[in-house]
C-alpha cells in the first residue's frame, strides 16, 4: 500500500526546492565506491580545500518520478541519465558511478519519499537530482581522490511559470560552449558561465537565451537550459545538430525524436540549422525541450538592437499543434496513460 501523500497545494507548486524526508549518499575513497545509504540530513560538511571549490569537479543529472492514474510510482528512462552521468564524470576525470547502482539508488530514494511524489493529474512531479562532487583535498591543479554521489528529490511544478505559456528568447552575445569543449556533458561549470547572460536576458524581459555556435555564430545550438526543436511547414520535426558536438544530448529530445518518428509517424530531420533559416520564416513552430520543461512553446526570438524579430504565430497563446501533440504523447507515456517503447517507464517497487 502506498504512503499517504503530503498535504501540499500540489497544483500551485513552483520550480523550487522543498526538502523531503530522505536523500541518498554514497562516498568514493581509496579507489572504490562504498555502500550507499539514505539520510535525513540534507546538508554537506566537507573540507574548505575540497576539489569542488577550487577546480569545479561536479556533474549532475535531472529526471522525474510520477504517480500514475492507478497509483503506481514510475520514473522515465533512468538508464539514460545513468549513462550520461557516467560519460560526464569521465570527461572531468571523476570516478563514474556504476550505471546499475545509479538506477537502484534512484529507485531507493524515490521509494523512501513516495509520500512526496505528487498525485496524478496535479501537474506536478517529483524532481530527482543526482549529483557528484569532489570532496577530497586538492591544492594543485589535478583531480581529487575522494568524491561524494548524492541524490536529492523535491516536488516541483512547471519550470516556466504557466507551464504551457509561450516564452520569448533573445540571442545571446555570449557563447555557451566552445568547439571540442564540455558543452555535451552535464556539469555545473557549463551552467555557471551562462548565469551572467541569463540574468541579462531576464532583465530585458526574456525567458531564456538562444545560443549560436561559438565558431561561426551562424548555427543554432541550444538555450541555457534546454534543447531546441523546430516544426517546418510540411509538419516535419527539425532537430538542430552541432558539427562540433557541443549540444547536450537531452534525454527528452532523444525521446521526442522516437515519439515523433515511430509513434506519430512524422518525418524527423536531425541537421545543422542556420539562424538565417529561422529568420527566413522556414519554421512554423519552435519549442524548448528538457526534463524540467518537457516542451515549452516559443512565441518569438528577438534582439532589438540587431533588428531581429522572429515570431511563431501558432505559439502566440500556447503550444502550436505539433509541439502540443508531441508534449501530450510523451507526458502520457511518462505517466502511464499511453504505452511507450519497452523499458522507457520504470516502476518503483
Amino acid at each position: 500500500m502506498s504512503a499517504e501523500k503530503k498535504n501540499l497545494d500540489w497544483g500551485n507548486l513552483g520550480f523550487a526546492y522543498i526538502p523531503t524526508d530522505f536523500s541518498y549518499v554514497c562516498n568514493y575513497k581509496n579507489g572504490a565506491w562504498g555502500e550507499g545509504f539514505l539520510t535525513s540530513d540534507h546538508s554537506l560538511q566537507i573540507s574548505e580545500c575540497a576539489g569542488i571549490f577550487h577546480y569545479c569537479q561536479e556533474v549532475f543529472e535531472g529526471l522525474k518520478a510520477y504517480t500514475t492514474r492507478d497509483g503506481r510510482i514510475v520514473c522515465f528512462r533512468p538508464d539514460l541519465n545513468a549513462e550520461r552521468m557516467y560519460a560526464s564524470a569521465q570527461r572531468l576525470c571523476m570516478p563514474p558511478f556504476p550505471i546499475d547502482r545509479f538506477i537502484d539508488a534512484v529507485k531507493t530514494v524515490v521509494k523512501a519519499n513516495e509520500a512526496w511524489v505528487p498525485p496524478f493529474g496535479s501537474g506536478a512531479t517529483l524532481y530527482v537530482r543526482p549529483f557528484m562532487i569532489a570532496t577530497g583535498d586538492v591544492i594543485g591543479v589535478k583531480a581529487a581522490t575522494e568524491y561524494q554521489f548524492r541524490i536529492l528529490v523535491t516536488p516541483v511544478g512547471p519550470y516556466f511559470k504557466g507551464g504551457d505559456t509561450s516564452v520569448k528568447l533573445t540571442i545571446s552575445d555570449f557563447d555557451r560552449a566552445a568547439p571540442r569543449g564540455t558543452g555535451n556533458i552535464k556539469a555545473g561549470l557549463n551552467y555557471a558561465m551562462s548565469l551572467y547572460a541569463t540574468e541579462a536576458a531576464h532583465h530585458a524581459g526574456y525567458a531564456e537565451n538562444l545560443y549560436l555556435d561559438s565558431q561561426t555564430r551562424t548555427f543554432i545550438e541550444e538555450t541555457g537550459g534546454a534543447n531546441v526543436l523546430f516544426a517546418a511547414a510540411d509538419s516535419s520535426l527539425v532537430v538542430p545538430k552541432s558539427a562540433t558536438d557541443s549540444i547536450l544530448p537531452s534525454i527528452t529530445r532523444r525521446s521526442l525524436i522516437v515519439v515523433a518518428r515511430d509513434i506519430l509517424g512524422m518525418q524527423v530531420v536531425e541537421r545543422a540549422v542556420k539562424f538565417e533559416e529561422v529568420q527566413s520564416g522556414a519554421f512554423e513552430e519552435c519549442g524548448l525541450c528538457g526534463t524540467a520543461a518537457v516542451i515549452s512553446p516559443v512565441a518569438g526570438i528577438e534582439k532589438p538592437e540587431a533588428g531581429i524579430s522572429i515570431s511563431f504565430p501558432k505559439a502566440a497563446n500556447g503550444a502550436g499543434p505539433i509541439m502540443a501533440k508531441l508534449r501530450k504523447t510523451l507526458t502520457d507515456i511518462q505517466t502511464g496513460e499511453a504505452e511507450g517503447p519497452q523499458g522507457w517507464v520504470v516502476e518503483i517497487n
